[in-house]
């Protein structure tokens, strides 16, 4: 059996395993549409209900404070931090080798040590955990900022270079291309982690 890349199709193997240029797992020829047309609207769409989960569950329990008196929007952005890295941890965990071969390909760090790659995820997770807890969140939004903004610099520096890259952010369970979601993503996740330091010094 042959099989090819989905996103870089002249990459071919006759045994499983993974694109040497952007780390997605090879496919058997005749089912790599997974990350065109279609399939890859169907992995926005996943990752759409995902994000729009975790800002329910956020609203959710905002209106449960208001009502109790104990509303405020730094306790808003926190949770829905803690949800979003308890989450998009997770799916990198379910596949921690996936992960860490897809990130190196972009990220700047884990390009020159692999390991990273394996370690990142649970950095994710540390940082759910402390912002689901209050544990030292200045310190904790601090090093989250710094880590954000660090990952995104890869990101973008990937996307002018123009290299064809499976973003990593959901692990290898949902497959969508390098791009602004990915941009979005870590710089957004950064602005947040500047906002919440901000409403704490007030």
């Amino acid at each position: 059996m042959e099989y090819i890349c989905p996103m870089h199709p002249e990459v071919h193997s006759d045994k499983p395993g993974r694109c040497p240029k952007c780390g997605m797992r090879l496919v058997p020829k005749g089912h790599e549409s997974g990350m065109h047309k279609d399939g890859r609207w169907d992995g926005y769409r996943r990752l759409s209900v995902i994000i729009g989960l975790i800002a329910l569950a956020t609203i959710a329990i905002a209106v449960n404070n208001f009502e109790h008196g104990v509303f405020s929007w730094s306790g808003v952005m926190i949770d829905f931090m803690a949800g979003f890295f308890l989450v998009f941890s997770g799916f990198k965990l379910m596949d921690l080798r996936g992960f860490a071969e897809g990130y190196s390909m972009y990220d700047l760090l884990a390009k020159r040590l692999f390991q990273y790659g394996y370690i990142y995820p649970f950095i994710e997770l540390a940082f759910g955990l402390a912002f689901l807890t209050s544990f030292q969140l200045r310190y904790i939004a601090i090093i989250e900022v710094i880590v954000m903004v660090f990952s995104g610099i890869g990101v973008a520096l990937s996307m002018l270079n123009r290299k064809r890259v499976e973003c990593a952010c959901l692990g290898t369970i949902i497959r969508v291309p390098l791009g602004t979601v990915t941009l979005i993503e870590d710089f957004g996740m950064a602005i947040m982690g500047i906002l919440l330091l901000l409403l704490l010094l007030i």
